[in-house]
């Protein structure tokens, strides 16, 4: 597999951007490599908001949603050391495990907001 972070935008979105340190609404699944879903904002009922791009998530996403505009679908490919490394992630994520993920930019909101 690849070792660097892949990013391919499905659908590209036309409103705010995602900048560092800006508070993003989205909707994600979470794919293992053989195709497992492990994570999903969509079966939890409600969708994922973090800070992005200051390491309160993975690094690919850090660096994977970082000019993502809202409206925007994107895809991810990240490999292990953007993801979890060496460690072992609940049931499902085993170390060394490179992820991939789709991604759905609902609201950014930033500190002018």
């Amino acid at each position: 597999m690849a070792s660097e972070l892949t990013v391919t935008d499905v659908i590209i979105g036309e409103g705010k951007e995602a900048i560092k340190g800006a508070l993003i609404t989205t909707q994600y699944e979470g794919f293992l490599q053989d195709g497992t879903k492990f994570d999903s904002s969509y079966d939890k009922g409600r969708p994922f908001q973090c800070v992005i791009g200051t390491g309160r998530v993975i690094k690919g996403w850090d660096q994977g949603v970082i000019g993502m505009k809202v409206g925007g679908k994107r895809k991810l490919f990240v490999p292990s050391h953007l993801a979890y490394g060496e460690r072992e992630i609940g049931a499902h994520i085993k170390p060394n495990s490179d992820l991939s993920f789709e991604i759905e930019l609902l609201e950014v909101l930033t500190r002018d907001d």
